[in-house]
């Protein structure tokens, strides 16, 4: 198995060495490999570079079709590292190879090439339709919206998805012209270097992009509110999400957030033998550290008992363990000892609030080493319960009862969080009648789509902006209003 190097990070065309930390294996506790956190003065250099190469144009100016062949080649070094960057995902985050490989690398890589796609299909100025009248009568000729780069952008990415955020946020902030650096979480910081090699390989302008690690906060803290820095895009938890908007106020600089969720998935009575899938969807792969992850699963209550048996009968078949020492894991570790605590505290506060074990609900007691929870079922009495109030982000779904459709609308939507709801049944009108009553960024009626072409984001504290699709493009843009008019 081949690591990335971690010890040194990108900036501005420069690799760097830092103040070695280790990064810890969630599946088995070993180091995965030493890494060099970036010393908060070449952060800040990171970010004069930026400045400096979009002030100047060199990026900016450059036609936007070189710049899409500036980025294909770029996709093309990280494609070339696919193998390392595979394992590494893999090592640092202890995720199934299904999903390092086939969702985060794979994915990641259509959703980049479509990104530059869409961009190019997108007018960089368009008339506004303005009725002649006015035209003429402020004897202007044109109105025309103008999109231009943001300019400097800090892209703060998780560790549950670091290299498929990264992806989302950095092609179409590039294509734009604008600068970016990115800073992935200091739990999984290793694969996300694999840009800086790309960056270097691909002879991008130095400082049009540059990758720093950290050990810490203190570099996230300078990126998120130095006034040289014109946007903060951040995917992450709704706690961190607020404390960036705070540090980003200072300098009313540009903020887009991807934040937490708690979505419902509501199955209508014809629905029911569905509810296995759905609940697959809500932890395997991912072990539940998924923001769009939906953990509520809501039924009629006369059929509430024949859920809770089909999916804790689904739950059992799931094999918990380290994917890299068997393949057959559709469970694989979370990310620390912290998160398997939550998980602990959660289950433990929702019995305490009326809610019971339908199957899992522990540390697998075979697993001597590493982070594990077994799938978890919890039958909740409403939709009070902390278990169905508060984002866990592991294995744990919650299931509740309605009495009719109303019902599962409020309970759907009685939640300060909106990411991406589902809605199950056999009646596609009706389902579909009931996802445009959802509060979120997303509802998926019966399947779901993960596209450059289509936006994601949330509603209320899930989030602010979107990413993907043309509104995820026009995030990084600026608009301008360009008045001509003749002199005479």
């Amino acid at each position: 198995m081949t690591i990335l190097d971690g010890r040194r990070s990108y900036v501005a065309g420069r690799w760097v060495e830092g103040e070695p930390f280790s990064v810890e294996s969630p599946a088995d506790e070993s180091v995965v490999a030493e890494a060099g956190a970036t010393p908060l003065a070449e952060v800040e250099s990171a970010i004069v570079a930026a400045r400096e190469v979009f002030d100047g144009g060199e990026w900016t100016d450059v036609p936007r079709r070189e710049r899409a062949e500036k980025l294909h080649a770029f996709l093309d070094e990280v494609a070339a590292k696919k193998d390392d960057l595979v394992e590494t995902m893999m090592a640092e985050a202890g995720q199934p190879r299904m999903y390092a490989d086939s969702s985060q690398y794979g994915m990641g890589m259509a959703l980049a090439r479509n990104t530059v796609d869409l961009y190019l299909s997108l007018p960089e100025e368009e008339s506004n339709p303005v009725p002649v009248a006015e035209l003429t009568a402020g004897k202007v000729g044109l109105s025309v919206r103008r999109y231009e780069p943001v300019g400097v952008v800090s892209a703060i990415t998780p560790y549950n998805g670091a290299i498929i955020m990264a992806f989302q946020k950095l092609i179409p902030a590039l294509m734009a012209g604008n600068s970016v650096i990115l800073r992935p979480s200091p739990l999984t910081p290793l694969s996300s270097l694999i840009f800086g090699h790309a960056a270097d390989a691909a002879g991008l302008p130095h400082g049009v992009l540059s990758v720093v690690i950290e050990d810490g906060s203190a570099g996230a803290e300078l990126l998120t509110s130095d006034p040289r820095v014109d946007m903060v895009s951040f995917t992450g938890s709704t706690a961190v999400g607020r404390r960036i908007l705070s540090q980003a106020s200072g300098t009313v600089k540009r903020v887009s957030l991807e934040l937490g969720g708690k979505s419902a998935q509501i199955f209508l009575d014809d629905a029911i033998d569905c509810t296995p899938l759905g609940a697959m969807q809500a932890v395997a792969m991912t072990s539940g550290q998924a923001c769009v992850s939906a953990t509520r699963m809501l039924v009629p209550h006369e059929r509430k008992a024949e859920a809770l048996e089909l999916v804790a009968g689904a739950y059992s078949q799931l094999k918990v363990g380290n994917p890299a020492e068997d393949p057959g894991a559709m469970i694989g570790p979370l990310i620390n000892a912290a998160a398997v605590e939550r998980c602990e505290r959660y289950v433990a506060l929702s019995e305490e609030n009326g809610g019971k074990v339908g199957c899992g609900g522990r540390r697998p007691p075979e697993l001597e080493r590493g982070y594990y929870f077994e799938p978890t079922v919890l039958d909740v009495p409403d939709n009070d319960n902390p278990a169905a109030r508060d984002e866990i982000f592991g294995p744990v779904l919650t299931v509740l009862g309605y009495d009719d459709v109303d019902d599962a609308v409020r309970i759907a939507n009685d939640t300060p969080y909106g990411l991406s709801n589902q809605v199950y049944g056999a009646d596609t009108a009706v389902a579909t009648a009931i996802a445009r009553r959802l509060r979120s960024g997303a509802v998926n009626v019966n399947r779901s789509l993960f596209t450059a072409y289509a936006p994601a984001g949330g509603y209320k504290q899930s989030g602010v902006g979107r990413e993907r699709g043309i509104e995820g493009i026009r995030e990084f843009q600026e608009v301008k209003h360009l008045v001509i008019g003749d002199l005479r």
